[in-house]
C-alpha cells in the first residue's frame, strides 16, 4: 500500500493510513444505530451481536420491521470489515430474539396479505415476500462472515418466526415456547424457508408432515426432533445462550467452520427461496373469500395476544 502523501518530504515513519484504525470501536459504532423496531447492542467481552425485535403493532414481520432488519443486516458487514481492518476481532456470535414477553414472532402480516390479495396485487405480496427471504438468506449464510447466529426464542415462534428461527445455526428456545406452521389453516403454505429448512435439519416427509398438519409443537417435542439445541427454562433463555457462548469462546472457529461445512454440504441458495415465493404468491391470489376471513380471524388473535401482553406489562409497572 502506497503511503498517504507527507508534505514535510519525510520519508523515514510512513504515516499510517488513518482508515484502517477506525477511532470508534464496534461497541460504540452499534450503539450508534438507530431502529424504530429493533434493539442493537454489541457485548464487547464476547464479540456477540444482539438484536432484539419489538414490532410496532402486531407482533409479527411488519413492513416496518423488515425494513429495520434489512438495514441492520446491511451494516454488519460493513462494520466487520472496518474493524477487523484494524486487527481485532469485531464480532463472533449473532443473536436475535425478541422484546415481547411470551412472543418471539408470530409470522407474517396477515392483514396486509389479506388486503393485497383482495386487490389482486402480486407486485405488493411479491415486494413482501423477497424482504421476508432476504432477512433469512442473511441468517443462513452468516452475512458470510465467519460468525455462529443463534436464534434466541422465550416465545411462540410461528409461520414466519419459526422460518427466521430456523434460519440460525443455534436455536435457543424457553419450555413455554410453543412452534408451528399456521398456514395451512386458511389455505396456504409457508412460503418462506419453511420447507427449505425443515428438509435440510430432518427430510422432505417430516417437513412436509409438519407443515400440513397446522399444528403447534413445543420447545420439548422439537428437541427430541433434533431442531431446537438447547432447551431452556422458562425465563432462563438468556442465561442458556450466553452460557452458550461462555463454554464455546474458545471452539467457535471450529464451531463456525463446521455451520459452514454444513451449509455447503446441504446449501440452500436464494433462487431456491425466490422461486418458492413464486408459489406461495401464485397461491395466495387463489385465495377464496372464506379462506381470507379464516386468516383475518387469526388476525384478530394476533391483536388479542398483543393487547393481552400490553396489559399485563402495564400492570406490572
Amino acid at each position: 500500500m502506497t503511503p498517504p502523501y507527507r508534505p514535510d518530504g519525510a520519508d523515514a515513519v510512513p504515516v499510517p493510513d488513518v482508515a484502517a484504525f477506525p477511532r470508534s470501536t464496534m461497541e460504540e459504532d452499534v450503539a450508534a444505530e438507530h431502529y424504530d423496531e429493533i434493539d442493537v447492542r454489541l457485548d464487547p467481552r464476547t464479540k456477540t451481536y444482539w438484536c432484539m425485535m419489538r414490532p410496532d403493532g402486531r407482533p409479527s414481520y411488519t413492513p416496518g420491521l423488515l425494513a429495520d432488519l434489512s438495514r441492520m443486516q446491511g451494516s454488519i458487514p460493513r462494520l466487520f470489515a472496518r474493524h477487523a481492518r484494524s486487527g481485532e476481532e469485531p464480532m463472533r456470535y449473532f443473536v436475535v430474539g425478541s422484546r415481547i414477553p411470551g412472543i418471539f414472532n408470530l409470522g407474517g402480516d396477515l392483514a396486509l396479505f389479506a388486503h393485497h390479495i383482495r386487490q389482486g396485487n402480486r407486485k405488493h405480496l411479491s415486494t413482501y415476500a423477497r424482504a421476508c427471504i432476504d432477512v433469512v438468506y442473511n441468517n443462513a449464510v452468516n452475512y458470510e462472515l465467519p460468525i455462529v447466529t443463534i436464534a434466541l426464542v422465550q416465545g411462540d415462534a410461528l409461520g414466519g418466526g419459526f422460518e427466521a428461527a430456523l434460519s440460525c445455526d443455534i436455536i435457543v428456545a424457553e419450555r413455554g415456547a410453543k412452534f408451528g406452521l399456521p398456514e395451512v389453516l386458511f389455505n396456504m403454505f409457508p412460503g418462506m424457508g419453511a420447507y427449505s429448512f425443515l428438509a435440510r435439519r430432518l427430510d422432505s416427509v417430516q417437513a412436509e408432515r409438519m407443515i400440513m398438519s397446522g399444528k403447534l409443537y413445543t420447545a420439548q417435542e422439537l428437541f427430541d426432533f433434533g431442531l431446537i439445541d438447547i432447551l431452556a427454562e422458562d425465563g432462563k433463555g438468556r442465561l442458556a445462550a450466553e452460557e452458550y457462548i461462555r463454554r464455546n469462546t474458545k471452539r467457535q472457529n471450529s464451531h463456525s467452520a463446521i455451520y459452514r461445512t454444513r451449509r455447503r454440504v446441504n446449501p440452500i441458495t436464494y433462487e431456491e427461496l425466490r422461486d418458492i415465493t413464486d408459489i406461495w404468491v401464485d397461491t395466495a391470489l387463489r385465495l377464496s373469500e372464506p379462506d381470507l376471513r379464516k386468516m383475518m380471524r387469526l388476525t384478530m388473535a394476533q391483536d388479542r395476544r398483543r393487547s393481552a401482553v400490553e396489559t399485563h406489562a402495564a400492570e406490572a409497572v
